[in-house]
């Protein structure tokens, strides 16, 4: 267990257990590393680097993008900066380039809490708790959201962590999504429609090589487990090795991005698997918002396997 400043991400504070290892900073709250064995897991990043891509970020309270930074909560108008002004839309929430406190930690945890205070755009108090362990059984996140405002607040999460099997590209990773559709998106990546994904060059219910395909695609209608968890599998055809990413119950859609829109060397390097609990835009259409009361706690989980 250690924590020291670094630099543009700010307090680092790594977690290490039976050769589990993650690092998470102050900037954002971000998951900027993890290994198993000294292997890298993550495509993370150093730490006196910007996150680039978001790379292990936190989106809330809304994951993806907005049209315009514009929705209508209640009979109310809100209007967002535009985060992504090249598309014209709010992206990747409010809490991303905030710096998070920390509240406890163990040689194994950390702890970390972010209060995001009313805004214009989004006039509702939250505070944020991350829980995030290593073990065994690999890395865990447990998250929390109390709505600390007077009246009713919209709310969506995701995660934005890029993972890559060393030695394999993202060509021959093999992807397994459990999803029956995927949302079709315009060319600001916004939803105009959905598809069935059954026997097209999108349908990787079954696992297959990723190939030339470009992804940033929306899955939905996910399958869970009987125990409730959906899970996101990339593995090499060549061995046993494989990443895990799994979520609960609360995540209704999977986004998955072969980072063909990044630059330089991490073009097209790792691949982006993102657990969301709503679509793209869903402040403004309402699919899967979540609504929280006055005082209501809200919590979730996700993890990774290697």
């Amino acid at each position: 267990m250690s924590a020291e400043s670094g630099a543009r991400s700010g307090i680092q504070w790594s977690i290490e257990a039976d050769g589990h290892r993650a690092v998470l900073v102050e900037v954002g709250g971000t998951l900027r590393s993890y290994s198993v064995d000294g292997a890298d897991v993550l495509d993370g990043f150093g730490t006196d680097e910007i996150s680039p891509g978001s790379a292990g970020q936190i989106l809330a309270p809304w994951p993806n993008r907005i049209r315009d930074g514009q929705y209508t909560f209640e009979e109310q108008s809100y209007q967002l900066a535009l985060t992504e002004p090249a598309r014209r839309n709010a992206i990747h929430g409010l809490v991303n380039w905030s710096r998070w406190r920390l509240a406890e930690r163990t040689a194994d945890s950390v702890t970390l809490e972010f209060d995001l205070p009313a805004q214009v755009g989004y006039p509702w108090s939250l505070l944020l708790r991350s829980r995030w362990t290593v073990s065994a059984d690999g890395l865990t996140c447990a998250q929390e959201v109390v709505n600390t405002a007077g009246s009713n607040a919209p709310w969506g999460y995701s995660v934005h962590p890029y993972l890559r099997l060393p030695g394999v590209t993202v060509e021959d990773t093999v992807l397994h999504v459990p999803a029956k559709s995927r949302i079709l998106a315009d060319t600001r990546l916004l939803p105009i429609g959905a598809q069935k994904i059954a026997g097209t060059e999108f349908d990787f219910s079954e696992p297959r090589r990723i190939g030339e395909l470009v992804l940033d695609t929306t899955f939905g209608d996910i399958d869970f487990g009987a125990d409730g968890i959906t899970a996101v599998t990339l593995a090499d055809a060549a061995s046993d090795r494989r990443i895990v990413v799994w979520a609960d119950d609360r995540f209704r859609y999977w986004q998955v991005f072969t980072a063909d829109t990044l630059h330089g060397e991490r073009f097209r390097r790792s691949i982006a698997v993102e657990p969301m609990t709503c679509p793209p835009d869903a402040f403004r259409t309402g699919r899967d918002l979540v609504v929280l009361e006055p005082g209501q706690t809200w919590s979730t989980s996700w993890g990774i396997r290697a």
